[in-house]
């Protein structure tokens, strides 16, 4: 409700509400804004992740596959955003920008430019099915993007930029990844899905490829529990299982091997293959 607030000669429209003279710090004022109303703009949408490393630095032999599985799903009504990873660039340019001293937010906005090269590549390849670049800028043309039959590609890397905060193991690597921009896309949008193709099939007590006595975890796991086993490795960055704790929309998350024919279908379909990781 807004009512005008005068003195002689002079008005000004006061706009009333619970928030105007509280502190934003305040962990009352904060508890109060809880709701259960909160506004999905995809819903019918599944965001779906390509691994850098394990999928795009692959080449053609994994990513013409998995071109093909998308646009099959995307011809049979299945509405798709694809992110990308960084990969092996990505991890180059960090080892130059470690070894030059670029502070962790200099850092942060180089690794967007490594996930452009990937977007780019990726949008080509679905060019002709309707593949386009997803500007972050324009996010608000989305339903115009889908509605259109378009395949929106958008990269990972979170555009915390000079803003990307420290993190707390390490001195300079940022803490927050592509698993945690697209994460937030998901949950920003209200997508119905947020799958992540990488290239095991699903969550382990350590690597895999580097300890063979790894044992794999159930197909369904809170992310209290997961946090909470302290893993030493792990195929999805700990900071978008730290979002998936409070989230209001995207409340799991699934990881699945893409390198195997098939598997995008099954989860797009609904199917509990690969880790499903929960509220």
């Amino acid at each position: 409700m807004s009512r005008l607030v005068g003195g002689e000669g002079l008005s000004r429209t006061h706009v009333e509400n619970p928030l105007m003279r509280e502190s934003l710090v305040d962990r009352d004022v904060l508890a109060s804004t809880e709701s259960e109303r909160v506004f999905a703009m995809a819903p019918n949408v599944a965001v779906v992740s390509l691994g850098g490393r394990s999928i795009i630095d692959r080449g053609a032999s994994a990513l013409v596959p998995l071109r093909d599985e998308i646009v099959e799903n995307h011809r049979k009504g299945q509405q798709i955003i694809v992110g990308v990873g960084t990969g092996v660039r990505g991890r180059h340019t960090l080892t130059i920008g470690l070894d030059l001293g670029i502070p962790v937010g200099g850092l942060a906005a180089v690794l967007g430019a490594v996930d452009e090269q990937n977007l780019r590549m990726v949008m080509s390849i679905l060019a002709p099915y309707g593949g386009m670049h997803l500007i972050r800028e324009f996010l608000g043309q989305l339903p115009m993007y889908l509605g259109s039959g378009m395949i929106p590609v958008s990269i990972g890397q979170p555009p915390y930029r000079f803003w990307e905060p420290p993190p707390e193991v390490g001195q300079h690597v940022p803490f927050n990844g592509p698993d945690v921009g697209l994460y937030h896309l998901a949950e920003t949008i209200g997508a119905r899905k947020m799958i992540f193709l990488k290239d095991v099939d699903g969550i382990y007590t350590d690597n895999p490829f580097r300890n063979p006595d790894a044992k794999r975890l159930p197909d369904r796991i809170s992310v209290k529990e997961l946090l909470a086993m302290d893993l030493p490795d792990l195929p999805i960055e700990p900071a978008a299982l730290q979002l998936l704790q409070n989230a209001r929309l995207v409340k799991e998350l699934q990881i699945v091997n893409g390198l195997e024919p098939g598997n995008l279908t099954a989860a797009l379909a609904g199917k509990e293959i690969g880790t499903i990781i929960h509220q």
